[in-house]
């Protein structure tokens, strides 16, 4: 009866599939599975439950998931030198919910940056924090507004007595003060909550801060940015074992019952690909980020922190504001095959968030697909053509993406593991 809507359907994911390979992907919060662990997004764990942990399952037949499961903490364990993982969340913002569940009552106050100055909307009133919380203090900002002010930060500590404080962003240019506010924040008994959902990957790969080491009681964080994995969360603790259960509680009961088996086990997958590959990547992804930006500023866009270096993580922002602003730049950019978000600037007022100033670019995904600074000057280059000099690049962007259509930092070339069971022997 619905065989048509049916074919309709499978045509649109298709379709996805062959326009993706020809655009250029600048979405600073996506990345790509490599083929091999892609193709396990349609095992048998799709289908399946698991409750609780491994070998204390609510569920019976769970003895493989178990097993990867075990691995997967494992590998994250030694990968972020770290005593406690929860990856049982489904995303980065289920993380957060897990955390701030069990660690915030209603009258406490918390500590956030502010959507301007470039925190996630699961910090704020209207997002995960503000269902427990109303009393959310943005962090005072330094006058270029990608850096907190410490000093400030400092006093506000004092004397607005936070419960905790939330660190990370979502533009996210340069490394937060961890270590600048531990000693404070030990002080004043203040916990230091760590939303790494952009920079997993950029911190696995050791090219970026180790929060964990720098004093912050938990990392929470998604997996598909630049740590290039499924879409899923982490949490990540050295806390000890009897404030850690408070934590294993928010993600299970409280935030998540069956956790997607399928993208758990291909996530176990890409974190080895992580292991073996993240420190080479992450150094790229920086060196793409900073030669993007700087390719951008010669070719007359604003591009903001230039006086700071533009960025130390994986993502550019531009103003471009003197072109239209962020929503009519990225439009533009679009029917070009070239994909990014408008975004907020630190400067400004919170009711332009629908058409804000700014630009955000990131260039972790094309970077997965082999892309290097040269590619960079040819990608400032194409968005210069199309949104300054207002020429139709798309046939341009589509030729030019051709030559970079194969996932590396991978196992993609590993042979097939699956065994082969033996001919039968025929019988005469």
């Amino acid at each position: 009866m619905y065989e048509k809507e049916f074919a309709e359907v499978q045509k649109l994911i298709e379709g996805q599939d062959q326009w993706r390979l020809r655009t250029i992907n600048l979405i600073a919060s996506e990345n790509v599975l490599s083929k091999k662990v892609r193709a396990f997004a349609g095992s048998d764990f799709a289908h399946r439950y698991a409750e609780g942990h491994p070998g204390e399952r609510y569920y019976r037949g769970t003895s493989f998931i178990d097993e990867i499961e075990t691995k997967l903490k494992a590998n994250l364990k030694i990968l972020f030198n770290c005593t406690h993982t929860e990856v049982r969340p489904i995303s980065g913002t289920n993380a957060n919910e897990a955390v701030f569940s069990k660690l915030v009552n209603r009258e406490d106050v918390v500590m956030a940056n502010s959507t301007p100055g470039g925190g996630h909307i699961s910090h704020h009133r209207m997002g995960s924090l503000g269902k427990f919380t109303k009393n959310i203090i943005d962090f005072p900002l330094t006058a270029d507004g990608y850096h907190i002010d410490i000093e400030k930060t400092k006093f506000l500590i004092k004397s607005a007595k936070p419960k905790l404080i939330v660190l990370g962003k979502s533009l996210f240019l340069f490394p937060e003060p961890v270590r600048e506010l531990a000693e404070i924040c030990a002080e004043n008994k203040v916990k230091i909550i760590y939303d790494a959902a952009h920079v997993l990957g950029l911190i696995a790969g050791k090219q970026f801060q180790d929060p964990l080491a720098e004093g912050a009681l938990l990392v929470t964080a998604s997996t598909h940015k630049t740590f290039f994995g499924s879409q899923r969360g982490v949490i990540l603790s050295n806390m000890d074992d009897e404030e850690w259960r408070k934590i294993d509680r928010g993600a299970f009961p409280g935030s998540s019952s069956n956790h997607h088996l399928h993208t758990l086990a291909q996530l176990a997958m890409a974190t080895y690909e992580m292991m073996e590959f993240g420190q080479q990547y992450a150094a790229d992804v920086r060196a793409n980020a900073k030669a993007l930006a700087a390719a951008l500023d010669r070719l007359g866009f604003n591009v903001e922190a230039k006086e700071f270096g533009y960025t130390e993580s994986h993502q550019v922002a531009v103003n471009v504001s003197n072109l239209g602003g962020g929503e009519r730049v990225s439009k533009t950019l679009e029917l070009n095959d070239i994909i990014l978000n408008m975004n907020m600037l630190p400067h400004e007022p919170l009711r332009k968030h629908d058409h804000p100033d700014g630009i955000r670019i990131g260039v972790q995904e094309m970077t997965r697909f082999g892309m290097k600074q040269d590619e960079m000057e040819r990608i400032a280059e194409l968005i210069k053509e199309c949104v300054i000099d207002n020429k139709p690049v798309k046939d341009e962007v589509n030729r030019f993406r051709r030559d970079y259509q194969d996932v590396k930092y991978s196992y993609d070339d590993l042979p097939e593991t699956t065994e082969k069971k033996p001919a039968a022997k025929s019988r005469k």
